[in-house]
């Protein structure tokens, strides 16, 4: 069975409910058709029931009955998502009006859903950018207790069943050596979670093993250095060009003795730049299918789409969130 026919079936099994904000898109609207038919999570949507499906009846897809719909101008718990909301902004100098009309924005709605509990994650993405999504989610929602930043993680499936995490490659553009940390830590715990795999973490850069000296590098070191101070059972080692960490012939050569390299399977980049050029090198020429990005970080699961995803890719992200949500549980 491939990884994601694994992480669907994960998420039959948690029975865990997604509620999606952006019920215009027709994307949306057809996975949540699917979702729901298909059981891989129970769904909500925002807005109107009677306005949604008639959205949805223009490409004649039909919601099964089964699909709960949520309006922020007639919920019954709107006055506390509003004071919530209030609470954590008012220091920023956000005014309870402000807080009221901001609550009623579908995004901000969403998130204050799974704030609260009420729902289980969110998924969102294929209209508003990835910045709007995470400003809603940290401000809303907040980081866990153990994280101090949030990152994310794509899930790469090559064609011969091999699956990789690249982080990050959609959130933090210059990371500092501590988030560089953080995101190595995180990308490790995501990618145990959806894949059952023990992680092994290469810190990638332009350098193997002190093969050159520059800022660079030495930012690559001193996050591999706080990684294994934070967490000391990690497999994590670095800082490794990219075919020292994945090909155990040059990883013998350039790192002998590494317990990660020729066999790494998270890749852990130094810059948006290297994370986000990779991961689309490796979708477009090898051929692998990025589930992604995968928010990380969060105090509760708010994950992310492409706006250019497909009606699929919003079914995957939301298996995944739904297993995100079982492990915030555990």
């Amino acid at each position: 069975m491939d990884i994601i026919s694994e992480i669907r079936n994960k998420a039959i099994n948690a029975h865990k409910t997604i509620i999606f904000p952006e019920s215009g898109d027709l994307r949306i609207l057809r996975a949540c058709a699917y979702l729901a038919e298909e059981k891989i999570c129970n769904v909500a949507i925002v807005g109107r029931k009677e306005a949604v499906q008639r959205r949805a009846s223009t490409e004649h897809i039909v919601l099964p009955d089964n699909i709960t719909f949520h309006d922020p101008l007639n919920d019954p718990d709107i006055d506390d998502y509003i004071e919530h909301f209030y609470e954590r902004r008012k220091k920023k100098g956000l005014s309870r009006e402000q807080a009221e009309l901001q609550i009623q924005h579908p995004l901000y709605y969403a998130a204050s859903k799974v704030a609260a509990n009420n729902v289980d994650g969110c998924v969102s993405g294929a209209v508003h950018t990835t910045g709007e999504v995470l400003k809603a989610a940290i401000q809303v929602i907040g980081l866990k207790k153990d994280s101090d930043v949030v990152s994310s993680i794509f899930l790469m499936s090559l064609p011969d069943g091999r699956v990789y995490s690249y982080g990050d490659c959609a959130v933090v553009p210059y990371p500092d050596y501590k988030q560089l940390a953080g995101i190595a830590i995180d990308s490790a715990s995501t990618h145990h979670l959806l894949t059952g795999q023990d992680p092994a973490v290469a810190m990638l850069s332009f350098s193997t093993k002190g093969s050159a000296i520059h800022d660079n590098v030495k930012l690559v070191q001193d996050a591999l250095h706080l990684a294994k101070q934070r967490k000391n059972d990690l497999l994590i080692d670095g800082e490794l060009q990219f075919d020292a960490a994945i090909v155990p012939a040059i990883a013998q050569k350039k790192a002998p003795g590494s317990p990660v390299a020729g066999h790494a399977n998270v890749f852990v980049f130094p810059n948006l730049d290297a994370g986000n050029i990779s991961y689309k090198i490796t979708e477009r020429l090898a051929g692998a299918i990025a589930t992604g990005p995968i928010i990380q970080g969060l105090a509760r699961p708010m994950n992310d789409l492409s706006r250019g995803c497909s009606w699929q890719d919003v079914v995957n992200t939301a298996a995944v969130c739904s297993i995100l949500a079982e492990n915030e549980e555990d």
